[in-house]
This record gives C-alpha cells, sequence and structure tokens, in this order.
C-alpha cells in the first residue's frame, strides 16, 4: 500500500471550488481507501517564511495537508489525475502497512 500527501494552501482555488474540497471528492469518487484533510497550524516552503495564520492580524494563508491511502496503483493513478489539474503545492509518497 501507498500513503499519498498533498501540501496546499487552504485558500486555495480551481475554479469556483477549494483545492482542498477538489481533492477530497476526486478521491471520493475513485473509491480510495481513505483520505484525510489536515488544516495547519503553521508552516513554511520554499520561500522560507512562517505562516502562523493563528497571529493576530496575520494574512497568512492556512497550509493544508490532505493525506489519503490506497493499493499502489490506484494511488499513483490519482496522483497522475491530479497534477493534470493542481499545478502548485508538494505531493509526497511512501510505502504504509495494513496492521
Amino acid at each position: 500500500m501507498l500513503q499519498a500527501t498533498i501540501y496546499i494552501d487552504m485558500e486555495e482555488m480551481i475554479g469556483a471550488k477549494l483545492t482542498h474540497e477538489y481533492i477530497m471528492q476526486f478521491l471520493l469518487k475513485r473509491h480510495v481507501a481513505g483520505a484525510t484533510a489536515y488544516k495547519g497550524y503553521a508552516g513554511f516552503g520554499k520561500n522560507q517564511q512562517i505562516k502562523s495564520p493563528e497571529n493576530l492580524f496575520s494574512f497568512d494563508e492556512i497550509p493544508m495537508m490532505i493525506s489519503f491511502i490506497d493499493e499502489d496503483d490506484k494511488v499513483r493513478d490519482c496522483i497522475k489525475e491530479l497534477r493534470k489539474t493542481i499545478n502548485s503545492g508538494l505531493i509526497t509518497v511512501h510505502s504504509v502497512e495494513q496492521l
């Protein structure tokens, strides 16, 4: 089994839909074994600036992480299709064991 994790900003959009909502619906339609969306407290990326939206008067975007798990081929196929629509963020993939 593989676990893929997608890192994006919460307010990021695909058309008129929030990217994290788009991804979760995409995964649900493809009957992925499981997925969870996490809202981040703070984070930073290639710009090396900490985004901490919980601070008063902060205009930082809230970091999001979406993690999903399924058989290797299904995870790879989902990533391939998502890359056609989503052109930002970061995706990591690693092997997992089901107990």
